[in-house]
């Protein structure tokens, strides 16, 4: 499987990744980056092809949500570039992305005057190609690619969505929240077990406090800012956040009785009424039971914006579009609210490197609006984190819902990433990589095998299956219809001319079969070891735990262990029943993982084939070390562990995908 970021790759904004899986090639979301206002707003395509046929090239484009750094690029990919083929996402994506986009088109073009940018038609256009994907749904792009999408929280109609094509599978969250608010719930996934999770990364070293201390802090802070006659800017995009934040307010003006005059954005309480009512099962279970006697965004304290409001006296309350004070409301009511000292500006979310939000949460006092104007930022500045994005508990709760075989991050800073990188490594033994834009990752998948079963194993197999359920109904218990049951035989791999065959053991000679002897470092005795994957059991002992090396160098080293099912594997491995024994078969497992590590330079063992030291224990790299246990106590649950440094993720990422190969 390839993995590509054209956009979000070790970045936040203009999410945008391309996915090769079974031999068709997915574009997950098309966004713009909202820092940039040239060529580098767009992902860049030409990593695609440079010729312009992008339809013969992609197979679908997948659009997870609304916001514009996941769909703004879309019109210009579509109308501008030429690509005509199926775009799919749910009806309210559908209905809410045109109306977003062609606001941002008029503050673009009609207010900045910028010129060679998309259309209203062609924004009407790009949605004639866009095909309905509801939640559960199994949409079949064409004969062998599969789409289903699962409900992801952030905002209204935002999609994870499960990619299947042949023996491959990916699934790629776009943005999510594992947290229900007060008008969404939380996103969720069946254990669909694909061989690529590609995840969200924003809040990837955040643990937030509980949603009631957010409240309570937000609602103290604009109390005591309009008590002394300060105005409050809240920058929200016009739905999600502000949904959210009105419900709040309201409740709270309510309760105490407050009159200071509460705005926002001219026309978002009406765009806001008839989507939510449109979609109303998307939203949580207590929005759609109060919409039987009221609509609970019809709001009695909180009145449309005009602009001429900003220059009044007064304490008042605004919310704001859009979120990142680039462009729009936001950023015109800030450049007059700024400067005065008794004024409160609220940042309730994530902000983009180079918008003016970034800049004023850093702490700068003088902040650049555009070349010709600045303003200074004597406004009490608070950031309280109401993203509707995972953070870093939610995450690792994602993962272990879908429970992938590989993890790959994206829409997330670089720095984020490196510490949640090897938390998930360690947690849940399965590689993790997190490619920059531009950077090809290329993932062995297991392949499964077809095979032609012959009579005498299959009678073998049924008859003992049936003896099974026979002695389970003796001692009383219930038994259900045969539908399936173990077969376990030899597979005997076709040379290209006829078909593999799995074969009761008694049919043939083990003798005549040609066997790679063992550390020739062949490719063909790795792909054998591949080719007879069986399942294998996990149990991971995650944390962060000082060694030798960690104590010398002052890093932090992680560490996790795989048990396997020794009796499988030996069989696999070719071992006789005598030479079962559990030292047996985890050092064969480790001369095995040993003969993968040689195959590549980068993770070629320091100790080379291991001839002259411990065959027990195998060094990669400076801080790699994979062993089996030495203790007796523990030679009933077979094992491998490993450990790394944190330093060395990349390679330690390398290491456990081979061990995952050989244990299968």
């Amino acid at each position: 499987m390839k993995v590509v970021p054209l956009g979000a790759g070790q970045d936040v904004g203009r999410s945008c990744v391309l996915v090769t899986v079974g031999g068709k090639t997915i574009m997950f979301d098309c966004g713009m980056h909202m820092g940039y206002n040239d060529e580098r707003r767009f992902p860049d395509f030409s990593y695609i092809t440079t010729e312009g046929d992008f339809t013969s090239r992609i197979d679908a484009v997948v659009i997870t949500h609304f916001h514009l750094d996941h769909c703004g690029a879309l019109p210009h990919f579509t109308e501008q570039r030429g690509y005509h083929g199926p775009i799919y996402m749910t009806p309210p994506t559908k209905a809410i992305c045109p109306i977003l986009l062609e606001d941002y088109r008029k503050i673009t073009v009609e207010r900045k005057g910028e010129t060679g940018f998309f259309t209203s038609q062609h924004i009407k256009d790009c949605m004639k190609k866009v095909v309905p994907l509801h939640l559960h749904e199994t949409v079949w792009v064409d004969d062998e690619l599969e789409l289903r999408a699962y409900y992801a929280g952030h905002v209204l109609g935002a999609a994870m969505v499960y990619a299947r094509c042949g023996n491959e599978s990916v699934v790629y969250t776009g943005d999510y929240n594992m947290t229900p608010d007060r008008h969404l719930g939380a996103a969720w996934i069946d254990k669909v077990r694909p061989d690529v999770l590609i995840t969200e990364t924003t809040y990837g070293t955040t643990i937030r406090d509980s949603k009631r201390a957010r409240e309570r802090d937000f609602l103290e802070k604009v109390h005591s800012c309009v008590m002394r006659g300060g105005k409050v800017l809240i920058p929200c995009f016009a739905l999600g956040r502000a949904q959210e934040l009105c419900i709040l307010i309201e409740t709270y003006w309510e309760r105490m009785g407050l009159t200071v005059p509460v705005y926002f954005s001219a026309g978002l309480t009406e765009k806001a009424n008839r989507y939510y009512k449109l979609f109303i099962n998307w939203t949580n279970q207590k929005v759609k039971e109060s919409f039987v006697d009221r609509n609970p965004f019809d709001f009695k304290y909180i009145k449309p914006w005009n602009r001429e409001y900003a220059d009044l006296p007064g304490p008042m309350v605004l919310f704001a579009t859009p979120g990142m004070l680039h462009i729009g409301t936001s950023l015109e009511v800030f450049r007059k609210w700024a400067p005065d000292e008794r004024n409160m500006l609220i940042m309730p979310g994530y902000c983009v490197a180079g918008t003016v939000g970034a800049k004023v949460l850093s702490g700068m006092k003088v902040v650049d609006i555009d070349q010709y104007t600045h303003v200074s930022v004597n406004i009490d500045v608070q950031n309280l984190s109401f993203s509707a994005h995972a953070d870093a508990k939610g995450i690792m709760e994602l993962i272990r819902q879908a429970s992938p075989r590989n993890v790959v991050l994206v829409h997330g800073e670089k720095s984020r990433m490196t510490y949640l990188k090897s938390k998930i490594m360690s947690e849940f033994g399965c590689p993790c990589y997190d490619p920059a834009n531009g950077e090809l990752l290329e993932i062995q998948t297991g392949q499964d095998v077809r095979a032609l079963m012959s009579d005498q194993l299959f009678r073998a197999s049924w008859e003992k299956e049936q003896k099974k359920r026979q002695d389970s109904s003796v001692l009383g218990e219930s038994t259900a219809p045969i539908t399936q049951m173990p077969v376990r035989g030899v597979l005997l791999l076709g040379d290209g001319k006829r078909v593999p065959r799995l074969l009761d053991p008694s049919e043939f000679d083990l003798d005549a079969v040609p066997v790679v002897a063992s550390g020739s470092g062949s490719k063909g005795d790795a792909d054998s070891v591949d080719a007879l994957k069986d399942s294998t059991e996990e149990t991971l002992s995650a944390g962060v735990l000082p060694t030798q090396h960690a104590q010398a160098s002052g890093s932090i080293v992680f560490r996790t262990r795989k048990v396997f099912d020794g009796p499988n594997l030996a069989r696999r491995l070719g071992l006789m029943e005598s030479e079962t024994a559990c030292m047996d078969v985890s050092k064969a497992v480790l001369a095995a993982i040993r003969e993968l590590l040689l195959l590549d330079p980068k993770t070629c063992p320091a100790d080379g084939d291991g001839e002259s030291v411990d065959a027990s224990v195998i060094a990669v790299g400076d801080s790699i070390c994979v062993s089996v246990p030495q203790s007796t106590e523990e030679c009933d649950l077979p094992m491998v562990n490993i450990s790394w440094a944190w330093e060395e993720e990349e390679l330690a990422t390398q290491t456990l995908a081979v061990i995952n190969r050989v244990l299968g």
